[in-house]
């Protein structure tokens, strides 16, 4: 269903200029300093900081990196110029998001490729890190995905994921990262700080739908994007929902 969501949204939606859809991340310590980011990245700071956030604990300066779900390639286009890898792959299952990110990203090292999560088209041990937002929770078959992971990750690879699940989700999602032979270096439930991202993102976010989103496509476009008021984030607020930062490491 959320798969079929984000291809409704994007197909009916004149959402051209966007270069994420994640829900962003903000820091609750009023110490932290805040990310030094060029300007033509100010505008979509909340989501760019989600990407941050999942990778900032690994050294990615020199290593060959996927990016699993890369969406609209903001994330990979960010990472590509402020962490220095050595090469970036964005894989995705729309041809029609690796066309827009194919025209609209043109970096030395950067590249994106069509292809399925659950039969990644590359050799064993390709890749020092494989990076995942938000996009675990649509596949058919996570186990797959995993024993994907684990084949094209060099030893001691990582996988760097956020994405959001149910509290027992989790403790599926635990025993799948085992099974798989991929350690749990660090786990955290950051939906207060998604959450918060949100709320100062909103205005934003709101006047992109009224604006971009056809009249019977409102209602889904804000649900997609969990603003305030919705189901979505009720379930987050109350915690029926966690958000999940993961580090694993291939053993």
């Amino acid at each position: 269903m959320w798969r079929f969501m984000h291809r409704v949204i994007m197909s009916r939606c004149d959402f051209s200029n966007l270069k994420f859809l994640n829900y962003g991340y903000v820091s609750l310590d009023p110490k932290c300093e805040l990310l030094k980011l060029d300007e033509s990245d100010e505008l979509e700071r909340y989501c760019l900081q989600l990407y941050n956030y999942t990778v900032s604990d690994v050294n990615l300066k020199g290593k060959d990196i996927l990016e699993v779900g890369s969406g609209r390639g903001g994330g990979a286009s960010y990472i590509t110029r402020y962490y220095e890898p050595n090469s970036y792959v964005g894989l995705d299952l729309s041809k029609k998001l690796i066309r827009f990110c194919n025209k609209n990203y043109n970096l030395p090292g950067l590249s994106f490729i069509h292809g399925n999560a659950e039969k990644l088209p590359f050799d064993d041990m390709s890749f020092d890190a494989i990076v995942n937002i938000e996009s675990s929770g649509s596949y058919s078959n996570m186990d797959k995905f995993l024993s994907e992971v684990y084949r094209v990750l060099r030893p001691g690879g990582y996988l760097l994921l956020a994405d959001f699940r149910t509290i027992q989700g989790n403790e599926l999602l635990r025993n799948q990262f085992k099974a798989a032979g991929l350690n749990i270096i660090n786990e955290e439930n950051i939906v207060k700080n998604i959450l918060k991202a949100t709320d100062l993102d909103y205005e934003r976010r709101f006047k992109l739908i009224n604006n971009k989103a056809p009249l019977y496509m409102k209602s889904l476009s804000k649900e997609f994007s969990s603003l305030k008021g919705t189901k979505r984030y009720e379930l987050f607020d109350d915690g029926s929902l966690i958000y999940l930062r993961y580090i694993l490491k291939k053993s």
